[in-house]
């Protein structure tokens, strides 16, 4: 336990940070999930608005140092990638059908 007066307002101060933090990587991790089911069952369009949203919050993951820029940047760049596969999919497959 910390004895001086600004050790015990640090300790304050970093557990407010570290529930803030983990709401945060929380948010990201469940927003990825929820892309990667959309992927997974084929539903671009969903997927999509679902994107737009992970954006903004690993943005304001990497702003607020909760994850590194590059991992932000590293992850927005797969997730794309696999959205653009599925929609190229789907184009393949329909003008196969027609």
């Amino acid at each position: 336990m910390p004895n001086l007066k600004t050790s015990i307002k640090d300790l304050r101060k970093n557990k407010r940070r570290e529930i803030n933090n983990d709401r945060l990587r929380v948010r990201t991790k469940k927003a990825i999930k929820k892309f990667k089911t959309l992927v997974t069952e084929n539903n671009p369009e969903e997927a999509k608005v679902t994107l737009k949203h992970i954006y903004k919050v690993l943005d304001k993951a990497a702003k607020k140092n909760v994850i590194k820029d590059n991992k932000a940047d590293r992850l927005k760049g797969r997730l794309t990638k696999n959205l653009n596969k599925l929609t190229q999919n789907n184009v393949q497959t329909a003008k196969k059908s027609a």
